[in-house]
């Protein structure tokens, strides 16, 4: 099922979202193991597994938000 308005989240939820991404960047940075991210941010690994991934390649930038899909397209 496709969701309007990039998945239903309002710009304030995406910004939450972003801040607990970027939490996860400085962590990562801080030389914390995914499970203790995971944890302490109330994620799942393999959501913070992705993110480490993102981050390496691309720095804090690549754990940004993109925006909605909608205004994309």
């Amino acid at each position: 099922m496709r969701y309007a308005q990039g998945g239903g989240l309002t710009d304030a939820g995406r910004a939450a979202r972003e801040r607990i991404r970027l939490q996860a960047v400085e962590r990562f940075e801080g030389g914390e193991e995914n499970r203790e991210i995971a944890a302490a941010l109330r994620v799942s690994e393999r959501s913070v597994e992705r993110w480490r991934r993102q981050g390496w390649e691309a720095g804090a930038s690549g754990v940004r938000s993109k925006g909605s899909r909608g205004a994309q397209d």
